[in-house]
């Protein structure tokens, strides 16, 4: 099936990268939009991220036949009830969020009556709100979508195509082994890109803005992931703390592992370890999933 009604709730890196992406690659299809903050519906329009920006979620989704909610974690319950009783029955409801057993059990009990399939599209960059959007944030991307049993069979059909439309890779997978394998992908490194940054601005008294003004590609690089929108990522580690917890405590023995070997001079252990670290770099190279030129070719627009 293909969705011909599509309405975005949020309007800010996500939401907007799909109601111009829809505009590009399904430009049949028409979009309604609504975000909480004026500003950004103002912007939005001004931008056209959406065909229609709207001053209520409940107007946007009132003819929708696919609903995404493209809120933080925390907000999916809370703005998937204030447009409830406006989403048709048939409508299909989605989002993007990055944790996804919470997000459904939020949107399950906020839409009890609808019929619910979350996805996350494995895509983004360091920055944030209605100015952040592009229409090509998805090409060669994954969406990992994760569907509960038993789904509507045609409406995940048409959520699958919707999304290999805008570019993506598609794969159906089941939620706690998504939310356990991002924690790992994507959680994990965001936590450590924090604290490394953290602890270099807790050093910088110390080293007069050394830290600063000699950063290496390593260190700036953390620091642009560093950068993502505070909102989303503390609510990421909260909604999917389980799997993150898991995950930081395997990090945190392979981290001993690598200090105990720095302290005795064991450097066989060192070089074996990033010699398999090197070879998974090269293998992630290989599968598309990034750029092997300087700056890891992101000029334009990083890439999460």
């Amino acid at each position: 099936m293909t969705f011909q009604r599509i309405a975005i709730i949020g309007l800010g890196l996500q939401g907007g990268s799909i109601g111009l992406a829809v505009r590009e690659y399904l430009p049949d299809a028409q979009t309604t939009g609504y975000d909480h903050l004026p500003e950004t519906r103002a912007r939005a329009a001004e931008r056209s991220l959406v065909d229609q920006v709207c001053e209520t979620a409940a107007e946007a989704v009132r003819e929708a036949e696919l609903v995404i909610f493209c809120v933080p974690p925390s907000a999916m319950g809370e703005a998937a009830r204030a447009c409830a009783d406006a989403i048709p029955a048939t409508a299909l409801v989605s989002d993007v969020g990055s944790s996804k057993q919470a997000v459904a059990k939020a949107l399950g009990e906020a839409l009890p009556h609808h019929t619910i399939i979350p996805a996350h599209p494995v895509a983004g960059t360091e920055n944030s709100g209605p100015d952040a959007g592009f229409a090509s944030l998805f090409q060669n991307r994954w969406c990992i979508v994760t569907p509960p049993e038993p789904s509507n069979l045609l409406l995940l059909t048409g959520l699958v195509e919707f999304w290999e439309a805008l570019g993506a890779n598609v794969e159906i997978m089941d939620a706690q082994h998504h939310d356990l394998v991002l924690a790992v992908t994507s959680h994990l490194p965001h936590l450590i890109a924090y604290t490394i940054v953290g602890t270099a601005s807790d050093l910088e008294a110390v080293t007069q803005s050394e830290v600063i003004k000699y950063s290496a590609g390593g260190f700036r690089d953390f620091t642009r992931i560093a950068a993502s929108d505070p909102t989303m990522w503390r609510d990421v580690f909260l909604s999917n703390k389980d799997a993150v917890l898991e995950m930081l405590q395997r990090f945190t023995e392979d981290l001993t592992a690598l200090q105990k070997a720095i302290r005795v001079g064991d450097g066989d252990t060192l070089f074996e370890h990033f010699s398999r670290t090197r070879a998974i770099r090269r293998s992630i190279i290989a599968e598309g999933q990034d750029d092997a030129r300087p700056d890891f070719g992101r000029s334009d627009h990083g890439k999460i």
